[in-house]
């Protein structure tokens, strides 16, 4: 290991942010180009979601153990094996894959390599900064991983169009690859936190199940993740499909540059959305957000089928809500948590909200098939579903009754008393 380098709190943000973007560059290049799997290999809707759901399935099932051992050991040396596993996934994704089962085996690895990365880099921040500068690092951290999953859409689209699937996923290899040794020579080492003398061992996850701040803040992130994968693994299926309804001239944008606006709007929404639960309340901003994305995914089955602009549009503004209160759950989750578990923390968030993802654009896909393949009624089906799990999870999240954070606006309660 390199000698560890100082680094101002700030700079090691824009470090760990920057190896992001470098690492999950080719997260969604699949989602990206699956029309063109789905026709070159002969998927069924049901297996198409199924390779998608494969990257939470592995995520969801390695995030546990990595996130949590972060309690432990460096978190660096997690997020090296964790990057080290997504370039092993892009390559092998590029080399080998010729079909259902490898690509799903592929889309899985890729998974565990998420879960060593996405956390854990938060994990190296949320140990340093503090208040109103911790929740603005989680959310500048998610809007890294967002600025990836966007630009990874047209990056695939024009690689494939250039060189190629199969070199185009060797060349996000080599992107992952780069973050690697950016994190390994410019991020300094730390020692993690020990737990508390009593503080139990470092899988027992019953405290944190027990923490009802943290766990409302988890359960809001599994069904927000539920929504946002089924509408990013689909998203660009979906436009595909009222493209081929209308004239060629109707689509202003293709399906691949709209997804990419999808991401970038919902990187704003995130960062503005932290902005606002700091100033007016993060309970109510959460309740809120999720509040609008029951009503559009209840509608955009049914009006955004008119034209290719009408649903453009609709996913836009679907977005911009769906990630409104994306960074200010998990920056909720870390900060409810006891600082010398939040490693173990983060790690049922995440697998909460991956769990959610996982199931996601698996349980959107195996709808339009039972619906009888893509068709408006199909579509209206699988966004209506996405309503029912949002509003579930609002009245979960309202039971629960989480707490503001430190740095957020205080927050009267109906008696007077001040939370904070």
């Amino acid at each position: 290991m390199p000698v560890p380098i100082k680094m101002s709190p700030a700079t090691l943000v824009s470090v760990v942010c920057v190896a992001q973007v470098f690492a999950q560059l080719g997260s969604y290049a699949y989602p990206a180009l699956m029309p063109g799997f789905m026709s070159r290999w002969e998927l069924s809707n049901g297996q198409a979601g199924t390779i998608t759901a494969a990257f939470y399935a592995g995520y969801t099932c390695a995030v546990p153990i990595l996130v949590t051992l972060t309690d432990r050991i460096d978190p660096k040396r997690v997020y090296l094996f964790g990057v080290a596993c997504i370039v092993v996934s892009y390559l092998s994704f590029g080399l080998l894959a010729d079909g259902f089962v490898s690509a799903a085996i592929c889309r899985t690895v890729t998974g565990i390599g998420w879960a060593g990365t996405y956390m854990t880099g938060l994990k190296m921040l949320a140990d340093r900064v503090h208040g109103r500068l911790m929740t603005r690092a989680v959310s500048w951290h998610a809007a890294g991983i967002g600025i990836a999953g966007g630009l990874s859409y047209v990056v695939s689209d024009g690689l494939d169009t250039l060189v190629g699937w199969r070199w185009a996923f060797v060349m996000l290899a080599i992107s992952a690859s780069c973050a690697w040794m950016a994190v390994l020579v410019l991020v300094p080492g730390k020692r993690p936190q020990t737990a508390r003398p009593g503080g139990g061992r470092l899988f027992d996850f019953r405290p944190i199940f027990r923490n009802r701040s943290a766990m409302a803040y988890s359960i809001g992130y599994c069904v927000h993740s539920w929504e946002l994968m089924a509408l990013k693994g689909w998203a660009v299926a979906f436009l595909a499909f009222i493209a081929m309804q209308g004239e060629a001239a109707d689509v202003w944008l293709p399906p691949t540059a709209i997804a990419t606006l999808v991401v970038l709007f919902g990187v704003l929404a995130s960062l503005a959305g932290n902005e606002i639960s700091i100033r007016f309340g993060r309970q109510r901003l959460v309740k809120i957000a999720m509040g609008a994305t029951i009503v559009l995914a209840s509608t955009i089955g049914f009006l955004g089928m008119s034209s290719y602009l009408a649903a453009s549009l609709f996913i836009l503004i679907y977005t911009v809500f769906i990630w409104l209160d994306s960074s200010s759950l998990t920056a909720g989750s870390a900060a409810s948590a006891d600082p010398s578990r939040r490693g173990a923390t983060l790690a049922i968030h995440s697998m909460l909200g991956y769990g959610g993802g996982f199931v996601g654009p698996l349980a959107m896909g195996l709808i339009l098939d039972w619906a009888g393949g893509m068709s408006p009624e199909a579509w209206a089906y699988g966004f209506g579903h996405i309503a029912v799990v949002v509003l579930i999870g609002r009245i979960s999240f309202s039971l629960l009754r989480p707490r503001d954070l430190a740095g957020d606006r205080a927050r009267t309660t109906d008696k007077g008393l001040t939370k904070t």
